[in-house]
């Protein structure tokens, strides 16, 4: 035995207008990862290995109750979140930058990269929504191409179609 502890998460799906919705959180109530699947391994693989959790339970997790409040319609309850990524620093700077884009101001990723202090560094711009686990908590979903279309989406561009419409409207 090495005298480190195993590192258990708990795991809970709930129902949303988008689809199953599938949160892993830590001890500390942090959102690992999260997205629209019923696919627990799907969420798992999208944590960072140093914080992936070795078990996961089902169980209640606090961040349940902030999804069913934004889409209920408080759209600022996901934000008030904690969430736990590990990345570099531009990493990292990026995910605290996603958080600040109000619901409905999508950027593009260019303005992304710009905001970031790398107006030239749309590739990696797009590579931070791409590595965002806590979905939604993170919200990715708000940047954009340049002509003002999808792009990718791990979870689907419908969903983040519907997201972004939703966000729109409120």
């Amino acid at each position: 035995m090495t005298g480190t502890t195993a590192k258990t998460g708990t795991v809970q799906t709930i129902d949303t207008p988008d689809g199953p919705f599938t949160i892993i959180v830590d001890d500390h109530q942090r959102v690992l990862a999260s997205g629209w699947t019923a696919d627990v391994d799907a969420a798992l693989a999208r944590i960072h290995p140093d914080l992936r959790p070795d078990e996961v339970a089902v169980g209640q997790t606090d961040a349940a109750d902030a999804v069913r409040a934004y889409y209920a319609g408080d759209l600022a309850a996901v934000g008030r979140v904690p969430v736990s990524q590990h990345g570099t620093v531009m990493q990292d700077d990026g995910w605290r930058a996603l958080r600040a884009i109000a619901p409905g101001q999508p950027l593009t990723y260019t303005e992304f990269a710009a905001t970031l202090g790398h107006p030239t560094a749309v590739r990696a711009a797009a590579s931070i929504c791409a590595r965002n686990a806590p979905a939604l908590f993170v919200p990715c979903h708000r940047v954009l191409r340049g002509d003002g279309s999808m792009g990718g989406y791990a979870w689907g561009t419908d969903v983040k179609r519907s997201l972004l419409a939703r966000e729109r409207a409120a």
